[in-house]
C-alpha cells in the first residue's frame, strides 16, 4: 500500500473518531467514594428551583406588625404615625408587652387616635390581672374567644357601636388590648 493511501486512511480514521467523540456527549459522572466498595454512591443532585416555605414570623411585635397592613396603610394615609410604649394592665407593667398609640402627632391636638397592644402572658398572671381589673370596676365577659375585661361604661372615654370602651382579651398565653372591644378585631398578632 502506498504511503499516501495509509496517511489518507489514518486521517479518515482520526476524523471519524473525532466526530464520534463529539456526538457521544458528556461522560457519566464518576460515583463519589463512600468507603464501601460494594455500593458506590452517586453525587448529590443539584438544588431545585422550588423555594422552601417561609417560616412563621420570629420577629418581635411592633406598632406596624400587630395590626393588619391595610390598617397601617389607612392610618398612614390619614397622616397618622405610631408611638410605642410599655403595656400596663392595672398597675403592672407586662414584660415583653407593647402598647401602640396611632394618631396625628404632628397636627393640632385632638382626641382622634386609636390604641392597640399585645403581650405574651402566663395564665396564672392573667388570672391575677383580671381580678385586679374587676376589683376596679371593670366588667368581665367570657365566650369562645376568651375572657374580655372592659372598662366601666361610666368611665370610658370612647366607646364602640356596642358601647364597649377599652377592652382586654385574655386567651391562653397572651393578652390583646384596644381602646374599644371592636378594635380588638384589628390586631393580627402573632402572625401565622
Amino acid at each position: 500500500m502506498p504511503a499516501t493511501r495509509i496517511l489518507g486512511a489514518a486521517a479518515a480514521l482520526a476524523l471519524s473518531a473525532l466526530v464520534l467523540t463529539a456526538c457521544a456527549g458528556a461522560p457519566e459522572p464518576v460515583p463519589e467514594e463512600t468507603g464501601n466498595g460494594q455500593t458506590p454512591t452517586a453525587a448529590a443532585p443539584e438544588p431545585s428551583a422550588t423555594p422552601e416555605p417561609a417560616p412563621a414570623s420570629t420577629e418581635d411585635p411592633t406598632c406596624t406588625t400587630i395590626i393588619g397592613e391595610s390598617v397601617v396603610a389607612n392610618f398612614e394615609n390619614l397622616g397618622w404615625s405610631s408611638q410605642a410604649s410599655p403595656l400596663y394592665i392595672g398597675s403592672t407593667e407586662i414584660e415583653d408587652g407593647l402598647q401602640c398609640m396611632w394618631a396625628d402627632f404632628e397636627g393640632p391636638a385632638g382626641d382622634h387616635g386609636q390604641m392597640f397592644g399585645w403581650a405574651p402572658l402566663a395564665d396564672d398572671q392573667a388570672a391575677d390581672l383580671q381580678e385586679e381589673l374587676e376589683a376596679q370596676g371593670w366588667v368581665r365577659e367570657e365566650d369562645a374567644a376568651g375572657v374580655y375585661i372592659t372598662e366601666s361604661a361610666d368611665t370610658a372615654i370612647a366607646t364602640d357601636a356596642e358601647g364597649y370602651g377599652m377592652t382586654y382579651l385574655f386567651t391562653s398565653g397572651q393578652v390583646k388590648v384596644a381602646d374599644t372591644k371592636q378594635g380588638l378585631l384589628l390586631i393580627e398578632w402573632p402572625k401565622s
